[in-house]
Formats: C-alpha cells, sequence, structure tokens
C-alpha cells in the first residue's frame, strides 16, 4: 500500500484530496494547524506548523521513521493575505513566504531522504497566481511564483532519486480561503463570487475534488510516470484568455 503525507489537510482542497486518496487505497498521512476534523480519512495527524522546522525534525520524521518509507508529498498548506504592497508588514510577508514556499522546501528536505528509489512523487499546491496575477496580492503572488520555481529545479535535482516533482495550478476553487479572501478584498463578496464564475470560461468555480483529481494523477505513477518539472493547470480556462478580451 502507498503512503502519502498531505499538508494543510484540513483545508477544503486538503480535505477532498484526503478522502481522494484513501478512496484510491493510499495511506493517508496529514498535518495541520488546525484541529483534526473528524472526518477526514487519515492514518496519522500531526498538528504544527508546517513551516516551522523543528516540526519536521523533532515530530513529523521521528515518526514517520517508524513506517516503511514514504510515496509520496503534497505541499498544500498556505496562507493568503489580500494587501497592498506598501500595507504589507514584513511579519505579514515572511510568514506567508515561511507558509507557502519554505515549508515546501522544508518537507522535500526532510522527506526525501525517506521516499528514494520507490518511483515517488511530491505535488506542490500552487496557484494561477503565479501566472498571473491582481493587485494587492503581492506577498501571495511571490510565494506562490517561488514555489512553482522550486518545483522545477526540485524536479531536475531529484529525478535520479526516482523522485518526480510536479505542480497544480488550481483557479478560483470554491473553498473557505477563497470566501475569506473575496471578503477582505470586496464589501459585496457575493457580487465578487459571480464577478469570478462569469469570468471564468467554464463559467463555474472549482470543487476541491475537481483539484484533487489533478493532484492524485501526479501522485499516482502509473498514470504520470514520465512526468517531472511540470505545471498542471486547473482554472476552468482561466489563463487562456486574453486580458484585453
Amino acid at each position: 500500500m502507498k503512503t502519502v503525507l498531505v499538508t494543510g489537510v484540513c483545508g477544503g482542497i486538503g480535505r477532498a484530496l484526503a478522502t481522494s486518496l484513501a478512496v484510491e487505497g493510499w495511506t493517508v498521512y496529514g498535518a495541520d494547524v488546525s484541529d483534526r476534523r473528524a472526518d477526514l480519512p487519515l492514518d496519522k495527524f500531526w498538528q504544527g506548523n508546517v513551516a516551522e522546522e523543528a516540526f519536521w525534525c523533532d515530530v513529523i520524521v521521528p515518526d514517520l521513521r517508524t513506517e516503511n518509507g514514504l510515496d509520496g508529498f503534497v505541499h498544500n498548506a498556505a496562507v493568503q493575505p489580500c494587501s497592498p504592497i506598501i500595507g504589507t508588514s514584513l511579519a505579514e510577508w515572511n510568514d506567508t513566504l515561511a507558509v507557502n514556499l519554505t515549508a515546501a522546501f522544508l518537507g522535500t528536505r526532510y522527506l526525501v531522504p525517506l521516499m528514494q528509489g520507490r518511483d515517488a512523487a511530491i505535488v506542490h499546491v500552487c496557484s494561477v497566481h503565479a501566472m498571473a496575477t491582481s493587485a494587492g496580492m503581492a506577498a501571495y503572488v511571490a510565494s506562490k511564483g517561488g514555489l512553482l520555481a522550486f518545483t522545477r529545479a526540485a524536479a531536475l535535482e531529484l529525478a535520479d532519486q526516482k523522485i518526480r516533482v510536479n505542480a497544480v495550478l488550481p483557479g478560483a476553487v470554491d473553498t473557505p480561503m477563497l470566501e475569506a479572501g473575496l471578503k477582505r478584498s470586496s464589501g459585496k463578496p457575493g457580487e465578487a463570487r459571480e464577478g469570478l464564475i462569469d469570468s471564468t470560461p467554464l463559467k463555474r468555480l472549482a470543487d476541491p475534488e475537481d483539484i484533487a483529481k489533478a493532484i492524485v494523477f501526479l501522485l499516482n505513477g502509473a498514470q504520470s510516470s514520465f512526468i517531472t518539472g511540470q505545471t498542471l493547470t486547473v482554472d476552468g480556462g482561466v489563463l487562456a484568455r486574453l486580458a484585453s478580451e
């Protein structure tokens, strides 16, 4: 049975992914700063901040060493502040990069020894904001752009260890994070939501399950064994449209 660790497992995408992987027969481990939800089908759960090195060194890795290796790692944990550059504090900037980007490095740094030679896979949940963005999201955009670049670098470095590394770029996903962002950035979140739907060629928001399916595909070596260093965009066609249209 294959094993996978998912960070940010209590969020919308994380919950959908854990469920999808369990249905596919994976042994699923999860980490999150939030309390574990009772409906999560997890074999192990660690509560803590994946941006902190000690959490990996002292908690997650020692526990995983008692298992027979690891076949997948999904960095899904993320924060999404919405503020202009001059209104963003250094603490907020650093926290965003720590959770969204540094945690991917830490997970890779400490989990790769458990994944070597297993035809394992790493998937980073990035964002369309790594390719095109909106005003007032500089910290988030910088973190996701860095995560995309880190994906390519890790794919090259880990290929000889039989570890594939790819990124999924979701568009607007119907999650609590999206709702919180709409409330922060607009006085009329309902109208903002409808605007997102109208600007998406497929005329709907993504369900968390849409993103989960893409991640499961990239984790599954039987389906994606020759794919590494790539990005799979799941945005309903948003990035295909010209801004001038």
